[in-house]
């Protein structure tokens, strides 16, 4: 028989136009709290906060939804920021002994000069006398102070001297440099003893004398510095390690700490030159030894007694190990009780000249894990909640889902919900860091993301904006009686009030919501589902717990209904050698207003529950584990169906995730024996005879296809691979199963070992228009039912991901109560049905009800990838309101997303949007129904995307900035653009080294020189250059370089359309450079200090 191949059309013009409309991949906002800070800034002018991380990244926050993110060359750690204040400027201190000055430009920020290998410089490229023989820390950067002015950088180092350098040029002057030699002549002959004075701990200049500068050192003693006379006016002789310094608003006094948990006032006074004792000193958690106390600030009041917060400080032997900040003021006192380490804290005060006193309104606190904020107007000095840099990790995400189009009435219960969760915590004032305006528009939709956890919360996030914001948080942990149970013992000495007043000092308040302890592992989330028309939630754990929940307004007090579904149905010969059930309570539990449980489902063995589907409208829920699924209807309380998916080698399913009795000798069979049969089931493997129609309509499919040179061959997985009876994807679907005339309710089920159930259901008041109502005496008694209408068998047995039906004009069935309520249009009944099957090697569309192959693509065959994750989303035109298409989205083990449209699976666009190596990011991923998606980048940090061309949520927002030192103004408008910035070059550098922002960044980085530009470069290289329509592709710059997704030689790649090629012409050769650098230090006026060109 002949066999003609067809040779692949050309592509249609007026088909990728449409995809140009309908399709387009942007990274557009990082949701979440920033990993591994270490850095943080204000500028009291703009009301702006910053915070640099270890990766190099530096992200700037204002009002909510004014946020963006700059990031350096190098993944560095930035140990210190400061802004500029009013100016939209800000410098940066890297690990690696670097300084640089960044500046917020419309569109594109960017970083005016650099200060590279600073202790080099001062070796080398200037003659320093005196200048002792240096070790290579001598001169690594401690501390750094920016003057009012503006105009001048002072750096502390090492070695204990003391540069200066002119902004914004970055450039030294090096006759104004103090080297520790000087400070150490003007020193009593009893104080000076022949010790080195150590490092330059703390920079402070005088609140009221411009030009006058603290230098604390770090053996304790502190000089007042004139940088005018360059002559020390006071000298303070502290005889205690220094930690930092603080002036006093008037500047009459300043405040020292030390490492020994104390700090001293020092006066100032211009008539004594040498100052021996302080005023007072003390050590508030005294007398036994101390930790340090490593950053302390003194704020005046209208009230007279000052505010005086401090960092650390606690007894060593008792609480050595908190991570706690103090706040004292007369006699409140408070000590605040973190759960990770204190990184640095900054006042929002008042800091006009003309103003007499500080009156703090908040302190902000950057913690390793979160970023709290204390109302300090407020008595009692409650926490502020966030509006964004919430933890998402405060329990480690297990699991998420996204919800679209929220009703109006759901939202506002859910928001109640939330505030009186927060009761008298939380103060309702202002966020005090509001700076910036927020251009975007009100969201159309209200949008949530529910993230599930391992301490069994479940948190609501308004996900409708740039800034993700806390709703409500759910716990079912008092679902369960767990290990850290409150005693219910009266005699109980932790209730005694006498023990309780013992403890009182230090006062410690637990602060924040950063918990990552979990009470017992068992109470893990693995699946969230939720009906926001009937305001039903389903969440599945991992010891087996299924819970359903409903919304209510009041408090209940009730005991929850317990069913236990045994999943084995007696089967012989299996044990479980896992973890035990959670024990529920056999007391009525209080539950506060939210979503409530009404009824738990406990699946035997208590296997960790791999997928969960409700529909609300049936009142059903199904779910599966690792040894098959099981069909439950809540509203009478009673099991419909368990079906046990385990084949009879499965002995890891009986294992369980949390055991610790896996047998090396039979993974290792096991493995063997995988590569025995690999080695032969190449030729020799016989096909049984199909027992169903899609076996039939595979092995013809297998028998006429011929493999094409482009395709990988794909051998068929063993039928006894541990855990092919995993569950993987349940879905409810009213459709033909049993004929091509009845439609009806139907469960579809997949596995891992490339099996597929569907079961007929008759669910009393379906199938005749309407549902069972509550209150129907005479359905209450009729039980619902299941039959099993097809068994499939995938031929090569690969995972089944998702199953989806489709109506027939090929679009998918509405959710439950969009088609009865119309909120959706009514699916087609008239013509035939079909099922999308989509496994991790292919996704198939089968013909219902005689399951007849339709078309497949081969993926795993094409693309040499496997399905992670699959998706229906509807992407909207930009071109026409009313034009939409339903496609198919997978993401790929490789981290890409192929779109197809159905139900013809013919492949639209590709992307690159995750690292193949980011594991946890791929299977962190979930996608909306508009075209938008997540995934974790960090754990605490969300990366959002778009694959729509017109759903895009992205900053949009202005700054008022102040230009240079005038006194105008100027409204920056920032916003994201599809488009790529350009990168200048360093002269040492023989490849483009790319500084790249993210794609929806308003930061980017580009060495500039402030007063030159750089000649010479092509026109497309000094303005932004547009992406190609035509461009599908996302370029791998788009990733951020703080995020886990960079890589360490991203730079060397081109940024955006520019390649090594395109700027070859305009590059630079080391000798070149060298010569250059002579050139330029022959010049008269031009600062030796600046690098580039």
């Amino acid at each position: 028989m002949m066999k003609f191949r067809f040779r692949r059309q050309g592509t249609d013009p007026q088909r990728e136009k449409i995809k140009q409309e309908l399709f387009a991949f942007n990274k557009t906002v990082e949701h979440g709290f920033p990993h591994q800070p270490s850095a943080l800034a204000f500028d009291p002018k703009l009301q702006l906060m910053a915070i640099g991380t270890k990766s190099g990244a530096i992200k700037v926050y204002g009002a909510p939804g004014v946020e963006f993110t700059g990031l350096h060359k190098d993944t560095t750690a930035v140990t210190q920021i400061h802004f500029l204040p009013g100016q939209g400027r800000l410098l940066s201190l890297l690990d690696d002994n670097t300084i640089h000055l960044w500046e917020l430009v419309a569109g594109a920020p960017r970083e005016l000069s650099s200060l590279t290998h600073m202790r080099s410089k001062i070796r080398c490229d200037f003659t320093l006398s005196p200048l002792p023989p240096l070790f290579p820390s001598a001169t690594r950067v401690t501390v750094l102070l920016l003057l009012r002015s503006c105009d001048l950088l002072c750096i502390g180092t090492e070695g204990g001297g003391v540069y200066f350098l002119q902004l914004p040029r970055l450039s030294l002057k090096d006759n104004h440099t103090l080297l520790q030699d000087q400070v150490t002549q003007s020193l009593p002959d009893d104080y000076r003893c022949g010790k080195s004075l150590g490092p330059v701990e703390s920079l402070q200049e005088h609140p009221q004398q411009s030009g006058k500068i603290l230098i604390g050192y770090s053996r304790g003693l502190v000089v007042l510095w004139d940088l005018s006379t360059r002559h020390a006016d006071q000298l303070f002789l502290g005889k205690q390690q220094l930690e930092s310094l603080v002036w006093e608003r008037t500047g009459n006094l300043f405040v020292s700490s030390h490492n020994d948990g104390g700090y001293s006032v020092w006066p100032v006074t211009s008539g004594n030159t040498c100052s021996h004792q302080p005023v007072t000193s003390t050590i508030p958690y005294g007398p036994f030894p101390c930790k340090a106390i490593s950053k302390i600030l003194w704020r005046t009041t209208q009230t007279g007694s000052p505010v005086l917060l401090y960092s650390g400080g606690m007894p060593r032997a008792s609480y050595g190990d908190r991570h706690c900040l103090t706040i004292q003021q007369d006699k409140d006192h408070v000590t605040l009780d973190f759960t990770s380490r204190v990184i640095d804290f900054f006042t929002v005060h008042s800091t006009e000249p003309e103003k007499e006193f500080d009156d703090p309104s908040a302190l902000v606190v950057l913690l390793e894990e979160e970023l709290v904020v204390i109302d300090l107007q407020t008595p009692g000095w409650p926490s502020l909640p966030t509006p964004y840099l919430a933890p998402l990790h405060s329990s480690a995400i297990t699991c998420s889902c996204h919800i679209s189009s929220v009703p109006p009435k759901l939202w506002e219960r859910l928001v109640n919900a939330g505030k009186a969760q927060q009761g008298r915590q939380h103060t309702h004032r202002s966020w005090p860091i509001c700076g910036g305006k927020n251009l975007a528009p009100p969201p159309k939709q209200q949008e949530l993301l529910l993230t599930g956890h391992e301490d069994g919360t479940v948190r609501f996030w308004d996900a409708s904006g740039v800034a993700l914001t806390p709703l409500y948080k759910l716990s079912t942990a008092n679902v369960f009686h767990t290990d850290c149970d409150p005693s219910e013992d009266p005699q109980d000495p932790s209730d005694d009030p006498d023990m309780q007043q013992e403890e009182e000092w230090p006062p410690f308040r637990k602060v924040g919501c950063f918990d990552p302890y979990s009470d017992d592992p068992r109470l893990g989330i693995q699946k969230i589902s939720l009906c926001k028309y009937s305001n039903k939630l389903v969440v599945a754990g991992t010891a087996g717990q299924v819970i359903v929940l409903g919304l209510s307004d009041e408090r209940s007090d009730h005991l929850v209904d317990v069913s236990v579904v045994d999943l084995l149905q007696d089967r012989e010969g299996f044990t479980w050698k896992g973890h035990d059930r959670l024990e529920p309570r056999l007391k009525p539990a209080p539950f506060p207003p939210g979503f409530q449980p009404l009824v738990l489902v406990q699946c035997l063995p208590p296997a960790s529950v791999t997928a969960v589907a409700l529909h609300a409208e049936w009142n059903l829920i199904a779910f599966g584990t690792s040894h098959g699924f099981g069909l439950f209807d809540y509203h009478r309380r009673n099991a419909v169906l368990a079906r046990c998916t385990l084949h009879p080698n499965d002995s890891l399913a009986m294992e369980g995730p949390l055991s610790r009795v896996k047998s090396l000798k039979k993974s290792l069979r096991q493995s063997f024996r995988r590569i025995r049969k690999s080695r032969v089931s190449g030729k020799k493997r016989t096909i049984t005879t199909p027992t169903s129609k899609v076996q039939e309509a595979n092995a013809a499919l297998a028998e006429q296809e011929e493999v094409a040179p482009v395709q990988r061959r794909i051998e068929p997985r063993s039928a006894d691979d541990s855990l092919s009876g995993v569950v993987r994807c349940l879905c409810f679907a009213d459709t033909f199963l049993r004929d091509g005339t009845h439609h009806g309710p139907t469960l579809w089920a997949g596995t891992n070992s490339g099996s597929v159930y569907a079961y007929a259901l008759e669910v009393p008041g379906v199938g005749t228009g309407r549902v069972c109502e509550r209150g129907g005496a005479s359905e209450s008694s009729v039980c619902v039912e299941a039959v099993l209408g097809k068994e499939i068998q995938l031929m090569h047995r690969a995972p089944v991901v998702s199953i989806c039906v489709l109506d027939g004009r090929g679009k998918p069935l509405p959710d439950p109560y969009e088609a009865s309520q119309d909120l959706a249009i009514t699916p087609d009944m008239t013509n035939a049905h079909s099922v999308l099957i989509a496994s991790e090697e292919q996704l198939k569309v089968f013909s219902l009800p005689k399951v007849s192959a339709k078309t497949k693509f081969k993926l795993t065959a094409h693309e040499g990838c496997r399905v992670r994750k699959v998706a229906l989303v509807v992407f909207s035109s930009t071109a026409q309101e009313d034009y939409s298409e339903h496609t198919l989205v997978c993401l790929t083990n490789l981290g890409d997303m192929h779109l197809f449209n159905i139900p013809g699976l013919r492949p639209q666009v590709r992307y690159d949007c995750i690292r193949k190596e980011d594991i946890s990011g791929i299977a962190s991923c979930v996608f909306t129904k508009n075209g938008q998606g997540f995934y974790l980048i960090s754990p605490s940090e969300y990366e959002r995307f778009s694959l729509s061309a017109k759903v895009i949520t992205e900053p949009l927002f202005s700054v008022q900035l102040r230009v240079g030192l005038n006194t105008h103004t100027h409204t920056l408008s920032l916003s994201h653009t599809h488009t790529h910035t350009h990168t200048r070059f360093p002269l040492f550098i023989s490849l483009p080294l790319s500084i790249l922002p993210l794609h929806h960044s308003l930061l980017s980085l580009n060495l500039l020189n402030s007063n030159q530009a750089l000649q010479g470069f092509p026109s497309g290289l000094h303005g932004q250059t547009e992406e190609p329509p035509s461009s599908l592709s996302s370029p791998i710059l788009d990733t951020p370089l703080d995020s886990p997704l960079s890589c360490a030689d991203l730079t060397l790649d081109s940024t955006g359309e520019l390649t090594v090629e395109d700027v070859r012409d305009f590059l630079t050769t080391v000798d070149e450079a060298e010569n250059n650098l002579k050139n330029i230090k022959e010049e008269e006026g031009r600062s030796t200090g600046i690098l580039i060109n």
